[in-house]
């Protein structure tokens, strides 16, 4: 099974998702007018905007959050460890750009969420890829394929994952047996995700950015506490990526694809963009100001949040430590505890510990959202059903614990591409639309107005979307 498995990913990772996420990345770059570079003077006043209260919805800073929790996970710690074993230094580079050209990408998606969001039995938002595909395309077996994808996915999948690596984590610093680890992260995931959807996203909103605050707090001590080592590393993190280390070896083409493939790979799994999960926390916001693309823009923060930061982070403290922790024969977590211990001593390894717990425990229960908001699109959401996705969420959770580590990287990966691929091919079939939200958006900005999106503006779209979805929107 691991051989068959990682003979599929070769293939899929080898060459498909690599084009394929490059190219709707450089594509919605250049259809939606550079947003990535010319909205980033907005980026601190849509935060500011992304705190206030709206009728029917999240606020876009909760949703903000929510999305985050489900980034900042395993993949930040142990995906970004992977990726510097398998693809050296130069795959950090990789993850870089996999994120400046993914907030293009997480902006498409989280803006046309918002646009054909729709409300449910309790007046609540909800959305996301299946809506859109529904809606703006009108291929609701489009949408139930995804749906089911993201059920495999962030309801079985992804939770073994995270569940993996809290595991290792305290085995590894504190010796505890992995299926006490499992018993009580079931414990404590059956206690938040029962709080339902904004249950969850006020905890999220808290506890988030207190975890990424203090691993990347930890992370620029250590870098200034290093700082003669700082040059050398950014120096070997640019050569590695485009082979210059290794060109005397003969070996170029080799590296950079390692490098490439794994800094892509690693990128997309923490940042999500393009893969069609964070689409679904965006939709349950109430944006302010009133306009799609104002979360559009508050979660492409997210992207820049979770990869340029978060995960670089992560990688000074590897990349720091030396070649000494570079060892493929421990797993991702291990591998940043062993570099931390190297670093600031014994409790270093306690510490990540610690900080993974937070990231993966985030994770699994964003990750249960998602898999819920999919029940609710499916019709499938009676109270019955909902317990059953609880329960096979909790025991999935418990055999995270106790899975070999390659098995559950090559099948997240796998499903991954399934879903990224599914959304990709609605987010490239609906791309007139999403220029049409940049621009309105940017036209309105340009005059000096705040931005309200008016579906009356174009009758098309006005005819696709949800009933009563814009109609507190004040009209210009």
């Amino acid at each position: 099974m691991p051989e068959f498995l990682s003979f599929i990913n070769d293939i899929l990772w080898g060459s498909v998702m690599i084009y394929l996420l490059l190219g709707a990345g450089v594509w919605f770059t250049w259809r939606t007018g550079y947003i990535q570079f010319r909205y980033i003077r907005y980026f601190g006043k849509s935060l500011k905007s992304s705190l206030s209260q709206q009728s029917g919805g999240l606020t876009s800073f909760q949703a903000l959050c929510t999305s985050l929790a489900a980034r900042v996970g395993s993949g930040n710690l142990a995906g970004v460890a992977i990726a510097i074993t398998a693809g050296g230094p130069g795959a950090v580079f990789w993850m870089w750009v996999s994120a400046i050209i993914g907030m293009a990408s997480s902006f498409a998606e989280c803006s046309l969420a918002q646009l054909y969001k729709e409300r449910d039995a309790t007046g609540q938002f909800r959305g996301g890829p299946a809506w859109y595909m529904s809606r703006g395309l009108g291929m609701r077996w489009m949408g139930v394929m995804f749906s089911v994808f993201l059920l495999l996915a962030y309801g079985l999948i992804f939770n073994t994952v995270q569940a993996n690596s809290i595991a290792n984590a305290m085995h590894f610093a504190f010796n505890l047996p992995e299926y006490v680890t499992g018993l009580v992260l079931m414990g404590c995931t059956l206690l938040v995700i029962v709080r339902g959807l904004r249950g969850v996203a006020k905890i999220m909103q808290w506890l988030v950015p207190v975890m990424a605050l203090v691993w990347v707090g930890a992370s620029i001590v250590i870098s200034l506490w290093h700082y003669a080592a700082i040059p050398a590393i950014f120096e070997s993190i640019i050569r590695s990526a485009f082979g210059w280390q290794e060109a005397a070896a003969g070996a170029v083409g080799y590296t950079i694809s390692q490098a490439l493939t794994s800094g892509f790979q690693r990128g997309m799994f923490s940042n999500e963009a393009g893969m069609g999960s964070t689409p679904n926390a965006a939709a349950a916001a109430a944006s302010w100001p009133p306009h799609p693309a104002a979360q559009g823009i508050v979660q492409m923060i997210g992207v820049l949040v979770d990869t340029l930061i978060i995960c670089t982070a992560t990688a000074m403290v590897v990349l720091i430590a030396g070649h000494d922790t570079t060892q493929s024969s421990i797993n991702g977590i291990q591998l940043v505890q062993k570099a931390m211990s190297v670093i600031a001593g014994s409790w270093g390894a306690s510490f990540v510990a610690g900080i993974v717990l937070l990231f993966a425990f985030s994770s699994i229960a964003a990750n249960y959202i998602y898999a819920e908001n999919n029940l609710i699109y499916l019709k499938m959401n009676s109270p019955r059903n909902i317990w059953i996705l609880r329960t096979i969420t909790l025991l999935m959770v418990m055999m995270g614990t106790l899975l070999s580590l390659p098995v559950v990287w090559q099948l997240a990966d796998i499903i991954m591409a399934l879903m990224a691929i599914t959304n990709l091919t609605a987010l490239l079939l609906l791309s007139p639309v999403v220029r049409i939200i940049a621009s309105d958006y940017l036209r309105q900005r340009k005059l000096g107005v705040k931005p309200v999106f008016d579906p009356t503006r174009y009758p098309e779209i006005e005819q696709q979307i949800a009933p009563g979805s814009w109609d507190d929107v004040p009209r210009r």
